[in-house]
């Protein structure tokens, strides 16, 4: 599999969280990593802050997440 990015979230004009999938050693991955850039956006370059995990570890970060929703929906 060829690395694919899913979706951006942007942080600040020159930060941006990637979300994307990978391949490394043989093993694919779901990353989080905050990118930064120096040129107005023309390169996105990858900094050292951010999160990989395995396919099997996707469960217990969705129900983390579904888990959060719930609780700020109940803020609201």
């Amino acid at each position: 599999m060829a690395s694919k990015l899913l979706e951006t979230i942007q942080r600040t004009d020159t930060e941006q969280l990637q979300i994307s999938v990978s391949e490394y050693k043989g093993k694919s991955y779901f990353n989080l990593r905050i990118f930064y850039t120096t040129d107005d956006g023309a390169t996105w370059l990858p900094t050292k802050k951010g999160v990989t995990f395995a396919p099997e570890q996707l469960d217990i970060l969705e129900e983390a997440i579904q888990e959060a929703k719930q609780l700020f929906m109940e803020e609201e």
